[in-house]
């Protein structure tokens, strides 16, 4: 099986475990992974953003291969919505 069909062929659960692993350097059984591992696992990852999850989250790997990267203004738009779940006035204490 060559790499991009190993990608595609990837469960979201599999996916997950392995981003834990590398977010955390620990397998979930708690033993470390090794610098080839953590090497390895994050090309994975990485692979599965760009071409399965094809999100447009900050800091995650875009279809193009790219880091997706936001402006403030950008963040502060995606941000800024009258949906909140609560506003306390500065004198409702």
């Amino acid at each position: 099986m060559d790499f991009k069909a190993l990608v595609s062929a990837m469960a979201p659960e599999t996916y997950q475990k392995l981003a834990d692993a590398v977010a955390t350097g620990r397998w979930a059984d708690g033993t470390a992974l090794t610098e080839q591992q953590k090497a390895q696992t994050l090309q994975l990852v990485m692979a599965y953003q760009a071409t399965v999850l094809k999100s447009d989250e900050l800091f995650t790997v875009g279809a193009d291969g790219q880091l997706i990267q936001k402006t403030k203004a950008e963040l502060k738009k995606q941000f800024d919505n009258n949906d909140a779940i609560a506003r306390f006035g500065h004198d409702d204490i």
